[in-house]
């Protein structure tokens, strides 16, 4: 059973000064890697710089103190870059905070409620279209200050960014995109060189000094934002009901990627470590997270795979990496912060441009296309277009009712109700070892049996209408060993088949139902109607039964 209770207190029951010391390091290491990439993120959703690094300081402490996982490590990720600059650009930082804060709590809800195996449920299609679709949606928002553009307006859409670009091409800054390319060069080949200095950190460096050096000619993130080294502050968002009422399908996208990125990145710490994380204390945990970064000025935050990788492989075990992790950035952004103004916006571009490919999943989203049935490539390619066309939360929704109804169409096509004798004049070569194969039963004169398979639901009800209800006809067996599920609309479909077989006087009895069918019947009282008799445990019973009853109308009109 999944625990409400985080990781951390039970880990420090056998917490040793060596692993102490290892989480340190870990922690330490970690917050290097994650300072250019929460800066990054924070400018690619629209906001300041020291945004990301209070969201990477609040959230990533918390989520560490209160999580599910011994070592997921939290923070501002790509995931969230284009919802959050969409939210932004509409409804400014207060409206932000109010739809954090309300992902928040419902992250907390569904934790509570046990909501965390049910996330899983997203399909796979849903996931890889959207996550490739942030990836394209991404780059194209950096191309910009990439070649250092000069855009005659303030595009918000991604087409409309990708189109402004293309009208401003002839204004591209060449040193511009030198530097960027040779952070670029840096970000690909400095990881084969050393794998402990994140080649993020390096390209940042480096980038910076040529800049400055030189005295380039491009955009600096100190020439476009005023820094901050302050600590963050707890400031409670102004909110309103229309604001809510407005912001809540956003909210609900939030919740839902935070939820299902963070519940990924637990499976993936997992396999690393050999550990089994707690996925309901994981949603309580994001969601406390987030309330709180919201609270101090920061953007919605969940967990990230690659930092948690990060963290793994540099000897963190236990949640006390995080929370270290956490305090690091506190002390780089109290100390440092000011010489982030030297970063070049086309390193930040560069750098948003390898994230951007490692999280595209492309490879699996051709091997989908190439591999999957024509109704889940309907359901990537839609939810991909419209992240990219439009938004994440028209995708995510879209793309689950689409799932949805293709599925439900999916199991209508499978479920079906046939007649033995049908089955009968079927060539199969049937196995007749087994016991309950049809060709070994033997059937009343006058009896009719038929194989129900799979689930009935409003999708398929209407296929109880094949049964035949000939005048010859005295009784029906429905056997439903092959039923596992009963929705309404079925129950009322054979209610109508039970009412057409009485007033033919037909007697009707089913055989093997299963626990969900049954508790739906008992609770409609359809087997008062029916006549518990004629609800048979086998089809053997069910055969006895017929026989009985036609051997009783036989004796009645003889007499």
């Amino acid at each position: 059973m999944d625990k409400l209770k985080p990781k951390l207190f039970s880990v420090m029951k056998t917490y040793k000064k060596e692993q102490f010391a290892k989480d340190i390091v870990a922690g330490i290491i970690v917050a290097i890697i994650a300072l250019p990439l929460s800066i990054a993120l924070a400018l690619a959703s629209g906001v300041t710089p020291e945004r990301g690094l209070y969201t990477a300081i609040v959230a990533g402490f918390i989520i560490s103190f209160l999580g599910g996982s011994r070592v997921q490590i939290s923070g501002p990720t790509a995931a969230f870059a284009t919802i959050v600059a969409g939210i932004v650009a509409r409804n400014g930082m207060e409206g932000l905070a109010v739809a954090t804060i309300m992902a928040g709590a419902m992250l907390i809800i569904m934790g509570l409620l046990k909501f965390g195996r049910l996330l899983r449920f997203i399909p796979y299609t849903i996931t890889t279209g959207f996550t490739f679709g942030i990836a394209v949606t991404i780059f194209i928002g950096q191309i910009k200050d990439f070649l250092g553009l000069t855009l005659h307006t303030k595009p918000i859409e991604t087409i409309e960014k990708l189109e402004a670009c293309f009208k401003s091409i002839t204004t591209i800054n060449v040193w511009a995109l030198l530097i960027g390319a040779i952070s670029i060069a840096i970000l690909i080949i400095w990881p084969k060189i050393n794998s402990k200095i994140p080649g993020s950190l390096i390209a940042v460096v480096v980038a910076a000094a040529l800049v400055k050096l030189f005295k380039i000619d491009v955009n600096t993130i100190g020439s476009l934002y005023e820094i901050s080294s302050k600590p963050p502050t707890f400031q409670f968002p102004a909110m309103n009901l229309t604001m809510i009422k407005t912001l809540m399908p956003d909210a609900f996208t939030i919740a839902v990627l935070a939820g299902v990125e963070s519940l990924l990145s637990c499976v993936v710490a997992d396999g690393m470590i050999g550990s089994k994380h707690r996925s309901n204390m994981e949603l309580i945990a994001q969601g406390t997270g987030n309330i709180f970064s919201s609270l101090f000025g920061g953007i919605p935050a969940t967990g990230a795979i690659a930092r948690t990788a990060a963290n793994v492989k540099n000897g963190g075990r236990t949640p006390i990496a995080g929370m270290v992790h956490a305090i690091s950035l506190f002390l780089i952004l109290v100390v440092l912060m000011p010489y982030a103004a030297l970063i070049p916006m086309p390193t930040i571009a560069a750098i948003l441009f390898i994230v951007a490919y490692n999280m595209s999943e492309w490879r699996e989203f051709v091997e989908l296309i190439k591999k999957s049935p024509k109704s889940d490539i309907i359901v990537l390619v839609a939810t991909f277009s419209l992240t990219v066309i439009f938004d994440l939360v028209i995708a995510i929704e879209v793309g689950v009712v689409m799932a949805a109804i293709l599925f439900m169409k999916r199991m209508a096509d499978v479920a079906d109700v046939q007649s033995w004798k049908y089955i009968e004049d079927d060539n199969t070569d049937d196995d007749l070892s087994d016991a309950d194969n049809i060709r070994l039963k033997k059937v009343p004169k006058h009896t009719l049996v038929y194989e129900i398979n799979g689930p009935m639901f409003f999708g398929a009800a209407d296929k109880f209408m094949n049964i035949s209800l000939d005048s010859h006809v005295k009784v029906v067996i429905l056997r439903m060993r092959s039923v596992p599920a009963m929705d309404v609309n079925a129950l009322h479909a054979l209610h109508n088949v039970i009412k057409a077989c009485e007033k033919r006087h037909i007697t009707v009895m089913l055989s093997h139902v299963q626990e969900q069918p049954l508790h739906m019947m008992q609770k409609a009282g359809f087997d008062k109607q029916i006549g518990e008799e004629n609800i048979l445990d086998n089809i053997d019973n069910a055969l006895v039964r017929a026989a009985e009853l036609q051997k009783s109308l036989t004796r009645h009109q003889a007499s």
